[in-house]
């Protein structure tokens, strides 16, 4: 699904770059359109910013008190004066190592971070092996359903 296609369905999704690596930008609006399309629910934007390891590290510790770098940081959907909207933060150099890990490419990496981080905007929790489930669940359907269409 394209950058076209989600804004066609209502979705605005604003990408910014804080940091200097390559990275698969193309697969974000894709992945949170599908992992809105699988909760059953909307946004009116999403706003992910890719930092590198030091700027989430320190989101990190100032926003959920943990030290160190974390994959993907989001916040819940707030209503603003463009609708309904959530912000996602992801780190590159992390993504990239869990990729390398996983044995899959850092497109399908980011296409998971993205539909948990959306995930987390509506609400979903993975403190409970329930939500966990749940959220591995429908972020793994993303990400196939992106891979499917790439």
């Amino acid at each position: 699904m394209s950058r076209a296609d989600e804004e066609a369905r209502g979705l605005r999704v604003e990408i910014r770059n804080l940091q200097t690596a390559p990275a698969p930008l193309e697969v974000i609006p894709a992945a949170a359109g599908q992992a809105l399309a699988l909760a059953g629910q909307t946004l009116d934007c999403l706003s992910v910013a890719l930092v590198d390891a030091e700027r989430i590290a320190r989101l990190n510790l100032a926003y959920l008190g943990h030290e160190g770098p974390t994959d993907v940081i989001s916040f819940p959907a707030e209503e603003s004066e463009e609708g309904r909207c959530g912000e996602v933060i992801i780190c590159l150099p992390v993504a990239q190592e869990q990729a390398a890990e996983r044995g899959h490419s850092l497109a399908r990496e980011f296409a998971i971070l993205t539909a948990h981080g959306t995930l987390h905007t509506l609400g979903y929790r993975d403190d409970t092996d329930e939500g966990r489930a749940e959220m591995e669940r429908l972020q793994e359907q993303s990400a196939e359903m992106i891979n499917d269409e790439r």
